[in-house]
């Protein structure tokens, strides 16, 4: 997947759930200037903080990368 898709999809679900970016990265332990970049598509995240978004949101891995099922 394209960086910019998951950047999308992190941000369309972070606001599906009614989070704001310092709320997220607050529960993430992580600056929002960190989350922010993550949401722009200037940061990769690494696999563990892929997981820890997608525990915070509620939704599968899979569902945050857009696999298909």
């Amino acid at each position: 997947m394209e960086n910019s898709q998951l950047a999308q999809r992190i941000r369309a679900f972070r606001k599906l759930k009614g989070l704001t970016q310092q709320e997220l990265a607050d529960r993430m332990k992580i600056s929002v200037a960190i989350l922010g970049a993550i949401e722009r598509g200037n940061r990769i995240p690494e696999e563990a903080v892929l997981d820890q978004i997608s525990q915070l949101l509620g939704i599968t891995k899979e569902e945050l990368m857009g696999a298909s099922t």
